[in-house]
């Protein structure tokens, strides 16, 4: 719980550094987004509680999202196999890319990708 809300924090004041850098250079806002959209975004995957998976976003090597649960579900289950964690990993990196901040997923996103039933 207190994980989900750090990053709830942390994600938007990450943003909020980025707008607030390009603003105080002059640059316009639409660089800011070109600037989230260019970000170098990588996953990594990573062992939960028994036997299950989640997974870490990095933004230039540096860590920006850790998801040991799965997202939009109550609980603190990971995922049963590897390339469910893989799916919602890279659907969170096109939000960010997209400039959706937090990038959250919704249930129906976690059926439709088969990271649930």
């Amino acid at each position: 719980m207190m994980l989900k809300l750090f990053i709830m924090l942390i994600v938007p004041a990450f943003l909020l550094y980025y707008n607030g850098s390009a603003q105080s250079t002059g640059k316009p806002a639409d660089t800011v987004n070109t600037s989230v959209k260019q970000m170098k975004l990588t996953y990594k995957i990573i062992e939960g509680e028994q036997k299950t998976f989640g997974y870490d976003i990095y933004s230039g090597g540096k860590l920006l999202i850790h998801q040991p649960t799965i997202p939009g579900l109550p609980g603190n289950n990971g995922f049963t196999n590897k390339k469910n964690a893989e799916d919602v990993a890279r659907l969170v990196i096109k939000k960010i890319k997209k400039g959706e901040m937090p990038p959250s997923v919704s249930v129906e996103e976690l059926k439709k990708l088969n990271a649930i039933k």
